[in-house]
C-alpha cells in the first residue's frame, strides 16, 4: 500500500530526537531500528568509528492519523553537512516501480541534485531528488524488479 512519510536528518542526535518525539506523541517505534553498522558498507569505504556504526540508519515513529516520521543520522566523518534544505525530506512509497519512475521523472526535472533510482540492500527501489522549488523527495518502492 502506498505511504507518504516525513524523513528527518540529524547530525548525531536522531535517537535523542526520536525518543523525545515518542514521548510527545505517546507512540512506539516501528521496529526494527536500523543502525549504520547493520548495513553492508560499499567496497573500499573507510572503516567507521564505533560511534558512527552505532548511529541511526533508519528509525520510524507513527505520529498522527497514520503519518510516520522517519529519521537518520548524517555522519560528519563522511563529510555530511546538515543545513536547511537537507534536514527534511518527503518520503514517497509508491506501490509500483512504474509509478515510482513517473513521479521521480517529474519531480527531478531540471534538478542538479539527485540520486538515480536503483535497487538497494534494504530491498527498495530507491532514489532522491531536489525539485525545482528546493524540496527534497525520497522514493522507496518495494515492488520487486520484473
Amino acid at each position: 500500500m502506498s505511504r507518504v512519510s516525513t524523513y528527518l536528518n540529524f547530525l548525531g542526535t536522531t535517537e535523542e530526537a526520536f525518543t523525545f518525539y515518542r514521548e510527545v506523541f505517546g507512540t512506539e517505534f516501528i521496529e526494527p531500528i536500523t543502525r549504520i553498522g547493520d548495513m553492508p558498507m560499499p567496497e573500499g569505504a573507510p572503516e567507521l568509528s564505533e560511534a558512527d556504526r552505532n548511529a541511526i540508519m533508519n528509525i520510524q515513529l507513527p505520529i498522527l492519523a497514520g503519518h510516520v516520521l522517519m529519521g537518520t543520522d548524517m555522519l560528519e566523518s563522511m563529510g555530511h553537512e546538515l543545513h536547511i534544505g537537507n534536514n527534511t525530506t518527503i518520503n514517497l512509497e509508491p506501490d509500483t516501480r512504474a509509478e515510482t519512475e513517473r513521479l521521480y521523472a517529474l519531480l527531478s526535472r531540471d534538478s542538479e541534485q539527485f540520486a538515480p533510482l536503483t535497487d538497494m540492500p534494504w530491498g527498495a527501489y530507491w532514489g532522491t531528488c531536489l525539485d525545482r522549488f528546493g524540496i527534497r523527495w525520497m522514493f522507496n518502492c518495494y515492488e520487486p524488479a520484473s
